[in-house]
Formats: structure tokens, sequence, C-alpha cells
């Protein structure tokens, strides 16, 4: 998600950007290596469906916004972006890209994934381990919850908060409490799948950016099993650097409208799914 320690143990692969010149080189070759291997993972699964897309229209996108959190609730689009200094809590109206409210939070945070609930925004925070709530009306922060681990996506499942850490495990929130429930691991041919980011649940489903990927996967939210890919390369090929990634899924129960983007992304793509 933001960058790597390599880490082995309990069969996953942590990763965290180190260091400059050599060792930022280092680091690279080894996200490579990663992100390669998860490639082979995920495209590996031939027995699952595995759906392409459709573009049914292009919006303007902060080409400034990094992408951690992406939802839609009535009529707009809301975004939480991340960097420590530039992280953000935003309204933004569809058609024209505008920022229409905007909260900033605190130097020291690095913003990740939001989810909105009866009035509220939760917003995580990558390392701080701290999350904000806040009036959805005025965006002022109601109150702050622990965070155990990382922070990188989370959504509501109509019952319970679901977030991510990076690794292949899902653990489910009371909304209310904020105290944890139960964890789910996420598994993709009988190996757990690692570097889950941003979420939606649609229909459902649990729908899961994978950091570096530019593919989704949609999960049973009750055994954790992949049911099904959605392969979207190709979707935005002018990326200038390897921190422009697929990340951001936002889901339109009312019009049944599926939108999707990325860091750094100028555009905001509203999309169907093709089998």
């Amino acid at each position: 998600m933001h960058a790597v320690k390599f880490n082995n143990s309990g069969g996953e692969l942590f990763l965290e950007l180190i260091g400059k010149g050599k060792g930022k080189r280092i680091a690279h070759c080894l996200l490579t290596i990663v992100s390669y291997v998860l490639s082979c993972l995920l495209y590996a699964a031939e027995d699952l469906p595995l759906y392409t897309y459709e573009i049914i229209e292009e919006y303007p996108h902060d080409p400034a916004a990094f992408t951690q959190g992406l939802t839609w609730h009535d009529g707009f689009l809301y975004e939480g972006t991340g960097r420590n200094g530039q992280s953000t809590l935003r309204k933004v109206a569809l058609e024209s890209g505008e920022l229409l409210q905007r909260h900033n939070l605190g130097r020291r945070y690095f913003g990740e994934g939001i989810a909105i609930r009866d009035g509220l925004v939760y917003q995580l925070t990558w390392q701080s381990h701290i999350g904000f709530i806040y009036d959805l009306e005025t965006f002022e922060q109601q109150k702050t919850f622990f965070v155990a681990g990382e922070g990188w996506g989370i959504t509501f499942d109509d019952e319970h908060l679901i977030i991510s850490d990076g690794s292949a495990t899902l653990r489910f929130l009371d909304p209310t409490t904020q105290s944890e429930v139960r964890r789910l691991t996420v598994m993709l041919n009988d190996q757990p799948v690692s570097y889950l980011n941003e979420l939606e649940f649609i229909k459902g489903e649990i729908w899961a950016n994978v950091w570096y990927q530019d593919v989704i996967l949609r999960i049973d939210p009750q055994s954790g099993m992949v049911n099904s890919l959605v392969d979207l390369t190709g979707l935005y090929p002018e990326r200038r650097n390897a921190d422009e990634v697929l990340n951001g899924i936002a889901w339109d129960s009312e019009q049944q409208r599926l939108f999707v983007t990325g860091k750094l992304w100028p555009v905001l793509y509203e999309i169907a799914l093709q089998e």
C-alpha cells in the first residue's frame, strides 16, 4: 500500500519501502518480485469466474488526490486521501469533480479508508492506530477509536464495520463500540491473499482492491473465499509512476452504478462488468 519490509512470517509477505539510494532500489526490486508472485496466484484461479469491464462514463478526479477510500452516499462521492500533511476527508460532486467539502487531517496522520453509517463517517489512519469518526453533514470530529495494527480499507455491511490491514485478514467491528467481533482470512487457491486494500460491500459481497494489482477480489463474507475476480488491466494506461495504483471502489445501490479510480488518477470511471 505504501511501502516495504520483507517478511514471510505466518506465510504472508509484507513490504515497507525503506531507505534511499541503493536501499530504495532494493526495495523496488523486492516489490516487483512480490507483485509478480501475487499476480501469478491471482490469475491462476482458472476455476473462478473472471470478469472484465466496459467503461460506461468517465468523470474528472483530482490528480493530486492520493485515494485511500471511496464511497457513494445520497448522490455524492466521499473520498479519503493519504500522505502525511496531505490527508483529507472530502465530499465531491460526481459530474464535475468539484470539491464540495473538505476536512484536513493533522500532519502526523496518513489518512486511509472511509465508510459511512447512520450519519457518521469513519476514517482510518495507516500506522497511528487511530480512527476518526465525523459528523457526515459538518465533517466535525465526534470521537476517535483505537485501530489494532495498520489501517488500510474499511466498509460497512449493514451490521459491522469491516477493516483491512494489508494482510489476508479482515476484522469485523461493532460500529457502536468499535470492538472486534470476529476475523476472517481471505483465501484464493487454498492460499491466503495479502495486500487487501480499499474495501466496498456490494450485494452481499466484500469487494477488495489488491495493492499494486489491477484486480478486484469478490469475497464471501462468511467463508472468506474469493468467489470471482474483476480484471481491470488497461483501465488507466497513462500512469507515470508506481504510486498511481488502482485504489477506490464505490457502489451506487440506487442506480446500480459501479465507480473505480486510483491514487493520483485524473479520472474516475463508471464501469459495467463483462463476463
